[in-house]
């Protein structure tokens, strides 16, 4: 079964395509980067993928449901999806355990009934991201760091099939940054881990668990396949339009930098 599928998808607001005829699938054991610069087209794609959106023309298929032929809000409950934004709808006065625990439900907040099994998992998640620190503590105190962990601890609580992680590092630092790709890089290499899709604007972000890439630019695909044949030294500098610097971090990870801008 295939991830996800977009099969000529376009999206249109005032006649204009925002995003343009998208053709591209995520197919199981593949772990995707979209790569692409502010207003590319990437935060619309992760729309349409979750249902906050619909295509205005092409076939969408996720998780082996038909955009139109499903229910969105059970799809939804089959992705686990962390973005920047989503913090600012959380009850920041909720623990860190019951932030997470609400992401079986897929809500903001708790409404539901719940098990004492339910707030152990929520617990054991914060604990295997060696967060268990942070059992007990308001969301409102925690770093931007140890908020990431527990929004990354939420979207895992539903068992999700596909896990979007959306500019998961902005607003870090360095040191938290990197302690978060080491967290994530373990959280993929485990068994039965979720199919994941990890959106970013930097290329030293694309770790070699992201074993494929997508660039997306003015709302169309530039290029996608696997990540040896997309972050070279030849297509890049085509993608951004500019000169750029690539600078090896490790064997398979890349720094680029806009190379007028060195000094």
């Amino acid at each position: 079964m295939a991830i996800l599928t977009f099969e000529d998808v376009s999206f249109i607001r005032n006649r204009k395509a925002l995003l343009d005829k998208i053709n591209w699938q995520i197919q199981e054991g593949e772990n995707w980067g979209i790569l692409g610069l502010n207003g590319a087209g990437k935060t619309l794609l992760l729309q349409l993928i979750t249902g906050s959106l619909w295509p205005s023309k092409g076939k969408l298929t996720v998780l082996d449901q038909v955009f139109g032929q499903t229910s969105i809000p059970e799809l939804s409950k089959r992705i686990g999806w962390v973005s920047v934004a989503l913090q600012y709808r959380l009850n920041v006065q909720d623990t860190a355990e019951r932030i997470v625990l609400s992401g079986k439900f897929a809500s903001i907040g708790i409404y539901q009934e719940y098990t004492e099994d339910d707030l152990n998992k929520a617990k054991e998640l914060l604990v295997s991201m060696d967060a268990e620190s942070l059992i007990g503590k308001n969301y409102h105190f925690l770093s931007q760091g140890e908020r990431q962990i527990v929004l990354i601890a939420r979207a895992l609580m539903a068992d999700p099939e596909l896990l979007i992680l959306d500019e998961p590092c902005n607003g870090l630092d360095l040191f938290a940054r990197e302690d978060l790709l080491i967290k994530i890089d373990h959280l993929i290499r485990q068994p039965n881990a979720p199919a994941l899709l990890f959106v970013t604007h930097h290329t030293e972000e694309i770790l070699p668990f992201i074993n494929h890439v997508m660039m997306l630019k003015n709302g169309a695909i530039f290029a996608k396949g696997a990540r040896e044949d997309i972050l070279t030294t030849e297509l890049l500098p085509k993608f951004y339009d500019k000169p750029v610097t690539m600078f090896p971090l490790s064997e398979q990870r890349r720094m680029i930098l806009p190379k007028d801008h060195l000094i």
